[in-house]
């Protein structure tokens, strides 16, 4: 095997395992944004083919942070082009009810700890869930990437192609909304 093959051999197996380990996370993050597993499974598909075919070639320390840009990219032009087809078809067709079927629910947890503690649990996921879909979606990503993923100040600035006080902004007015949502009146 030639020295360049071993190295596409490398590269594309640090890549396969970069890409199963940010899989579920940016699926749920893109369920969260637009409430739809089919179109969700789409934005991720599409992320990450973007991803690959843009910066498979830069250090492996840089993927996550460039993985998130270019999801958030992905539903940042989904939201728009939902907006412009929802005023067409505002003239065009009635709209229908949405669907009831909660996409997330279906998501099989591989770190299941069991039916007990999945049962005191799941209405406060619930509970989480609802409120981070109540978010404007500019909140709602500074919130999941900043939380969720762990990303810095920065780094979510970055991907969200935003300047560092407006994730501020937006991940202070994240959190005041899902206490106010989530927390019990005193």
């Amino acid at each position: 095997m030639s020295e360049a093959a071993a190295d596409s051999a490398v590269l594309r197996r640090a890549l396969d395992g970069f890409l199963r380990e940010v899989e579920r996370r940016a699926l749920r993050m893109a369920e969260l944004s637009c409430g739809s597993r089919d179109d969700a499974l789409e934005l991720v598909q599409e992320a990450m083919f973007g991803f690959v075919r843009s910066y498979r070639e830069k250090p492996a320390a840089e993927w996550p942070l460039l993985f998130w840009r270019v999801l958030d990219s992905r539903l940042t032009d989904y939201h728009r082009r939902r907006l412009v087809r929802s005023r067409w078809l505002v003239w065009i067709a009635p709209r229908s009810g949405d669907d009831d079927e909660d996409a997330i629910a279906q998501l099989p947890d591989l770190t299941e700890p069991g039916p007990l503690a999945r049962l005191g649990d799941a209405d406060a996921m619930h509970q989480l869930e609802a409120a981070l879909r109540g978010l404007p979606r500019r909140q709602r990503q500074a919130f999941l990437l900043r939380v969720w993923e762990g990303l810095d100040v920065a780094q979510t600035a970055q991907a969200m192609s935003l300047s560092e006080g407006s994730v501020k902004t937006h991940l202070f007015r994240a959190l005041h909304a899902l206490r106010a949502r989530l927390e019990p009146p005193q």
